[in-house]
């Protein structure tokens, strides 16, 4: 069966012009002319611009193109392994970028207003995930507590950030080491863990009264991005955000009947 070139160019998707420059760079010429001398192309001429538009996508020059549909197949495989080894490195790179551009849009969500090499000098494996940010702004953003801790988030300087997370690892240390030593939850060390954490966030961002801790330390069970706040993946263990969680609510209890 023949078909036109107009037909050809609905099927694949390319305009009549390129079929036109295909033809006139060897590199696809219709195997039939029609009785006025129009171009005519075949089921293999079909099968051949697929092989041509597969290896366009991958990012090959016409020429190199011409030179896999006539080399050997060893060539091509060669060829194919190492346009597979730019790519790898080009999605590395892309990655790169769109974390850089992500950083850029932290600061306008978070209102940490760092260089990217301060935001990870300073947080190092504490990350901000954005899609965390925007959630918590559709869902907070109304209070206003969430625009005042916001506020004073943006307000602080390097050194204060500073300061927040020299204070945060510490405390993650003693958590981490409570919990590996099998201490409860609701012992009185735990306990006044629970009470520094709910300080320090007085401290640097809100007032954090213990029903809002204990609403906090909820999130932290119901969203891992919440605890990787706290304690960054690598550092988590199983359980541990909920053997937080536990350790708050009994602090809020001790409070309420002290």
């Amino acid at each position: 069966m023949s078909y036109s070139v107009g037909q050809v160019s609905g099927f694949a998707g390319v305009t009549v012009r390129t079929l036109h420059h295909y033809d006139k760079a060897g590199l696809l010429s219709p195997s039939d002319r029609s009785p006025a001398g129009y171009r005519l192309y075949s089921d293999a001429d079909l099968a051949r611009l697929q092989q041509i538009l597969f290896y366009r996508e991958l990012g090959f020059s016409l020429d190199e193109i011409g030179g896999l549909l006539a080399g050997p197949d060893a060539d091509a495989l060669a060829l194919l392994r190492e346009r597979h080894r730019q790519l790898k490195e080009q999605i590395a790179r892309l990655t790169r970028l769109a974390e850089v551009a992500e950083r850029a849009m932290e600061v306008q969500r978070t209102g940490v207003d760092l260089a990217p090499h301060e935001r990870f000098e300073v947080f190092g494996e504490v990350t901000f995930d954005l899609s965390y940010a925007t959630d918590a702004h559709l869902k907070w953003g109304h209070s206003e507590g969430h625009r005042a801790a916001m506020a004073r988030a943006a307000a602080h300087t390097k050194e204060d950030w500073r300061q927040i997370m020299t204070e945060a690892t510490a405390w993650r240390q003693r958590l981490l080491a409570a919990h590996d030593a099998g201490e409860a939850p609701g012992s009185t060390a735990v306990m006044d863990l629970a009470e520094d954490h709910r300080a320090h966030i007085a401290r640097w961002f809100t007032p954090c009264p213990p029903e809002m801790h204990c609403r906090i330390a909820d999130e932290y069970v119901e969203d891992p991005r919440a605890f990787a706040l706290v304690v960054p993946a690598p550092e988590q263990r199983p359980g541990l955000a909920a053997y937080l969680r536990t350790a708050v609510h009994a602090n809020a209890e001790r409070a309420r009947t002290a």
